[in-house]
């Protein structure tokens, strides 16, 4: 039987389960609201981790640039918790993205249901008026 899921995915899912809550217990930063990991994406040498992250109800404002400074500022201390919560030999070092594909979900939806109603008034406007 092949590998299905390797160690480094183990890894990133058991990083993004403890980070999420060490980020809600530990981190104190007023800069970093409702924040969450969507995804954890380990190097294969486990010496770096791009933590992938979303804000919750701040779109359009500089919330997600200042999250993310805080985030990265707090990498090592979050780096040194996650060091004794997983027991790990070597902890990746943490790199904080923004993960764009919830937004990017959301205006694709809207443009589909857009879409959809333009179609339904083309529709019912080429259909003849049979009652009369």
């Amino acid at each position: 039987m092949a590998k299905e899921y390797s160690r480094t995915q183990r890894i990133g899912d058991q990083m993004q389960r403890e980070l999420a809550e060490l980020i809600r217990r530990e981190v104190k930063d007023p800069r970093v609201g409702l924040v969450t990991i969507t995804a954890v994406d380990v190097s294969r040498d486990l010496g770096h981790a791009k933590v992938f992250i979303t804000v919750m109800g701040q779109d359009g404002t500089d919330a997600v640039p200042q999250t993310l400074k805080a985030l990265n500022s707090a990498a090592s201390f979050l780096r040194l918790h996650l060091g004794r919560v997983m027991q790990l030999r070597s902890v990746p070092q943490l790199h904080f993205h923004f993960d764009e594909s919830v937004s990017r979900g959301v205006h694709l939806s809207a443009l589909i249901e857009r879409a959809v109603a333009e179609d339904r008034l083309h529709k019912d406007a080429d259909e003849p008026d049979t009652k009369e």
